[in-house]
């Protein structure tokens, strides 16, 4: 069906890869060539493998880029080859998300980061460690997200991008502070709601942007 990304080493149509054979050899014909759109659907699949912990964020990383500079349908093939296929739209956004998706960590952090997708529900289930979620660059499938803490110990950090707010109002303290959140402006529509409810015992809760990268200074006053 269009949109879909096959899971397999061959791309739907005939002709889409250099390796086919006919009755007198090798096909000579030319493997298509990938389009934008075409690379950022398998981008996004990515991105949906990575958040289902199929994929580290080090093998996104790395597919990532061989995606963006992939020059045929073969090439994007391959890199999803071993992934469950997945519905993307034609913008290149993941039609659909999890319902839920579960983080469980024991004294070694937890890290969400890239381009991950935002299911509709996140469970954290944490002991004495820290956990990262970075929104910023997060495919976002729904306009809330409701983020069930139930975490002792150690820090939670959310990097939020702009248009996105933190609502901490549903969340027990318990030896704990939330750092760095503001209240939203009611005139400015969000992006992205994170309503964070459960409890949080010691440690603390910081929501921050993402760090501006310092320039060089030159000679000149």
């Amino acid at each position: 069906m269009p949109g879909e990304i096959a899971s397999t080493g061959s791309t739907a149509g005939s002709g889409a890869t250099s390796t086919a054979t006919s009755g007198t050899g090798l096909d000579t014909r030319p493997a298509l060539r990938a389009s934008h759109a075409d690379r950022d659907r398998v981008v996004a699949a990515l991105g949906v493998a990575a958040g289902d912990g199929r994929l580290t964020a080090e093998e996104l990383d790395d597919r990532v880029e061989a995606a963006l500079a992939a020059r045929t349908l073969a090439d994007l093939a391959h890199l999803t080859a071993d992934l469950p296929p997945v519905t993307v739209s034609r913008t290149g956004v993941v039609a659909e998300g999890r319902d839920v998706l579960r983080i469980e960590q024991k004294f070694t952090k937890a890290e969400r980061t890239g381009s991950w997708v935002l299911p509709r529900r996140l469970e954290i289930a944490a002991e004495w460690c820290n956990v990262t979620l970075d929104f910023t660059q997060a495919v976002l499938t729904h306009d809330t997200l409701e983020v069930d803490v139930d975490m002792q110990g150690g820090n939670l950090t959310l990097i939020v991008g702009p248009g996105m707010v933190v609502d901490p109002y549903g969340l027990v303290l318990e030896f704990a502070k939330v750092k760095g959140h503001q209240s939203p402006d009611p005139d400015l529509p969000a992006r992205l709601r994170i309503e964070l409810v459960g409890k949080k015992s010691f440690g603390r809760i910081a929501v921050r942007h993402p760090r501006r990268r310092l320039l060089g200074r030159s000679g000149a006053a």
